[in-house]
């Protein structure tokens, strides 16, 4: 979380200023995780404006004052209310596999004029290596994150989720919608790749299974921690859109 959180926070906390966010606003923030973005839309609504924070597990958020917590499927149960001015979701419909459906549902919770931001990462195209130490390591490198990336479908994630985002907001009667895309260098040992390292540990039984050695593994682990690597991060798309006044 902590090497999400460096990574996409100021991306993010651009993509929520005026006029998307504003003192006194009804805030829901969806698959809050750790709590960061929870935490700059409490500061930045004021205390006459309500953040509520929500996620399946909700063990690592803390509730303190305009900021509350609440354990929520947003796949099953209804929104918690319906009139937001704000609604984020992180890293959140790519996973599900109802994620349209729940799209509309969000977007059905925004008060008028209220704003619906969702982000996601683009992993349709394989990631560009810039440097390696031997081509053999290159090679290791796309072999695992094409593993991962099959784990990942095979769990019921849509790795193209993001290219469709502005179209379904169209769909769901949203307007003023526009889309940015990120991407940067990420060089071993840095916070970016230890995303990497800390997915091969979450997936490490599923990597295994595909065919992956515990070997091959331990080597890319030292390999996104060499300063003599970079590679391209994966596209992060933001894509926001506001229900009519």
């Amino acid at each position: 979380m902590h090497a999400l959180e460096s990574f996409l926070d100021p991306i993010t906390t651009r993509r929520l200023a005026r006029p998307v966010l504003r003192p006194g606003a009804a805030c829901w923030e969806v698959g809050a995780g750790g709590g960061s973005m929870a935490r700059r839309i409490a500061r930045a609504v004021g205390d006459t404006g309500d953040v509520l924070a929500t996620d399946i597990d909700p063990t690592h958020l803390v509730a303190d004052g305009n900021l509350r917590v609440r354990r929520h499927d947003v796949r099953t149960e209804p929104p918690p209310a319906d009139a937001f001015d704000l609604i984020h979701a992180r890293l959140v419909l790519l996973h599900l596999p109802d994620r349209r459906r729940v799209l509309r549902t969000l977007a059905g919770a925004l008060a008028p004029g209220g704003w619906l931001v969702v982000e996601e990462f683009d992993c349709t195209g394989p990631l560009r290596v810039l440097t390696a130490p031997t081509d053999d390591a290159a090679k290791l490198f796309a072999q695992v994150m094409d593993a991962m990336m099959g784990v990942l479908e095979d769990h019921g994630a849509d790795l193209g989720w993001a290219q469709d985002v502005h179209t379904e907001m169209a769909l769901a009667g949203l307007t003023d919608l526009d889309t940015i895309t990120h991407s940067q260098s990420w060089a071993g040992g840095s916070t970016g790749t230890s995303l990497y390292e800390t997915n091969s540990r979450q997936l490490e039984p599923d990597l295994l299974a595909a065919g992956l050695s515990p070997n091959q593994l331990n080597a890319f682990r030292r390999l996104v921690r060499d300063p003599a690597f970079a590679v391209m991060s994966y596209h992060f798309v933001s894509t926001r859109g506001r229900l009519r006044g």
